[in-house]
């Protein structure tokens, strides 16, 4: 070690010394003693390892633990799970929390849970109840299914279904439905963990009826549909429809699983999309067990659902695995509010946020996104060019695919740093703005934007290219 990096650890101030610096005391004042020496002690570690790398001098020591203590107390002061501006145009943006809850739902939460809250317990009765009860009767009403139950999200009603049907039998599965989602659902990886055999079927891009028969033996439990919601085989490729797979199943005694992935309970083809497997439209055709996401094209709070006979719900419900996947009150009192807006389905287009978001007239988003470039424009001055530009947003968290959303976008491009520096100043903005980055642009799509979210982006867009 030189000369000049023994100088430098021997300038480290100890632990007490920077907590009791002016500095640190004025950041946080209210910040516990205990907070502030872990802080200090972090700050001095990651100082002196800077200084044995030979990444920094022995100059300005005591200044930089100090400094870097304060961002440390700064940083723990702030909430991870905090609001944030969704300026990208995906709408089910999986690192912003996904579906935004509606108000009736937040609402809800608020009032019913903060304090002591029924759960499950039988008001009559004051016994042990069904904890999603009344979610059950919603679902039953919107979908036509015999039983309804819920867990916390739908890699876990899949495992918990197949383990529930086909532990240690075999599960057929079309060799083109065998999806991977967000990495770490893969779903013969997920077979394997229920104990159920899979069984490939078809090719990546054909599987015919024949394919089924030809695999059904006596150790076949049932037969699994998996719809790929986060991608598309287009071109020479065809799958069985579920109508011919439901009798398939029916003919050879075997349970018919059917995981439509979103979950729609609406649809969307009259609206101009291209259709979409719904859950009511998998009961009609005869699935035995359908299983979905509670949060995408529901729009509720991340959950998995799962329909079908009462026999097969029953049979998951007291399975082991059920209580390990059980969803918690929040998620229950969400889902429950927002399945409430589908009773009637005019409310529910307008109030679930997902939805609402979906549908909203290209028109009006023009119109804000003009507005708002004329208003960054004037603020900014020649800090950046400002102008709109045609684009597409997107539903996100596989759903939907291929189905771009047309949208016009308000585009930055700052003269003084780049777009990447722009989108990091915006991200660490006060209130975290989260946008696009494409040819040296950031790019905002007014149609994620929430009430008041166009004044917040406005704001920071000022300060950080002011800045």
């Amino acid at each position: 070690m030189d000369k000049q990096s023994q100088q430098g650890l021997r300038a480290l101030p100890s632990v007490d010394a920077v907590a009791a610096d002016e500095r640190v005391v004025a950041a946080c004042p209210s910040a516990p003693r205990r907070l502030i020496v872990h802080c200090a002690r972090a700050a001095q570690d990651q100082v002196r390892e800077a200084i044995i790398g030979g990444q920094r001098s022995g100059e300005d020591v005591r200044a930089d633990v100090v400094e870097r203590t304060v961002e440390l107390l700064r940083s723990t002061a702030v909430p991870s799970y905090r609001r944030a501006v969704n300026a990208t145009g995906i709408i089910l943006h999986t690192g912003l929390g996904r579906a935004v809850l509606p108000r009736r739902a937040m609402q809800r939460m608020a009032e019913e849970l903060g304090g002591y809250s029924v759960l499950q317990v039988g008001l009559e009765s004051g016994k042990r109840s069904k904890r999603d009860q009344r979610i059950e009767w919603l679902l039953q009403h919107l979908t036509g299914a015999e039983a309804a139950t819920v867990v916390n999200n739908n890699a876990a009603a899949t495992a918990l279904v197949l383990n529930a049907v086909g532990a240690g039998r075999q599960i057929i599965v079309s060799r083109g439905q065998l999806v991977e989602i967000g990495g770490s659902f893969r779903l013969p990886e997920v077979m394997a963990f229920s104990g159920a055999r899979m069984v490939e079927v078809g090719t990546t891009n054909k599987t015919h009826a024949r394919d089924y028969e030809n695999a059904i033996t006596e150790e076949t439990a049932a037969i699994l549909r998996v719809h790929p919601s986060n991608y598309k085989i287009q071109g020479f490729s065809s799958e069985v429809p579920l109508d011919e797979l439901v009798e398939i199943a029916g003919r050879h005694n075997l349970v018919m699983i059917d995981d439509v992935g979103a979950g729609a309970l609406i649809d969307f083809s009259r609206f101009g999309f291209e259709p979409e497997p719904t859950l009511p439209g998998s009961i009609a055709a005869g699935a035995d067990i359908v299983t979905s996401s509670a949060d995408k094209l529901i729009g509720g709070s991340q959950g998995g659902i799962i329909l079908g006979r009462k026999d097969l719900i029953e049979r998951a419900r007291k399975n082991p695995l059920a209580r390990i996947v059980r969803a918690g009150k929040l998620t229950l009192a969400a889902l429950e509010a927002t399945l409430e807006l589908f009773v009637d389905e005019a409310a529910a287009l307008k109030e679930v946020p997902t939805l609402a978001m979906m549908l909203r007239p290209a028109e009006a988003i023009a119109r804000t996104a003009e507005r708002m470039a004329a208003q960054i424009g004037k603020a900014v001055g020649d800090a950046a060019q400002v102008t709109t530009v045609a684009g597409y947003s997107q539903l996100g968290s596989g759903s939907l695919p291929t189905q771009n959303l047309a949208t016009t976008l308000v585009a930055i491009a700052p003269r003084r740093f780049s777009a990447e520096a722009l989108a990091k100043g915006l991200r660490l903005w006060k209130t975290p703005v989260f946008a696009r980055i494409q040819a040296d642009r950031v790019l905002v799509d007014p149609r994620t934007l929430l009430d008041g979210d166009e004044s917040r982006v406005v704001e920071a867009l000022t300060e950080v290219l002011g800045g």
